[in-house]
């Protein structure tokens, strides 16, 4: 039994996705200009230590794209640190 245990244990390590979710502001993104900023999270992403400002990235604009996502290194350096440090990536399309 203990290794199915194990066997479940790795899948669920090595087989999690990365997530992305997307907000339009106004129109939407209207160009290609992006802004990146990491977001900070410890403890799974359960205690927010810096989180991004989309509208101070949108620097001004009213038509605006906001995208959050936890990349393929953002959930490297998660794995890594076994979850104390967890960050994601915005990125504000203009």
């Amino acid at each position: 039994m203990s290794i199915k245990l194990a066997g479940l244990a790795m899948a669920v390590m090595f087989l999690s996705s990365c997530y992305t979710y997307s907000t339009v502001v106004g129109k939407g993104a209207q160009g290609s200009q992006s802004v990146t900023k990491w977001n900070h999270y410890v403890i799974y992403g359960l205690a927010p230590v810096g989180v991004s400002d989309a509208k101070a990235l949108a620097g001004g604009a009213t038509d605006y794209t906001v995208t959050t996502k936890q990349s393929f290194v953002n959930g490297l350096i998660s794995g890594i640190t076994f979850g104390i440090y967890t960050p994601t990536t915005t990125i504000v399309t203009k």
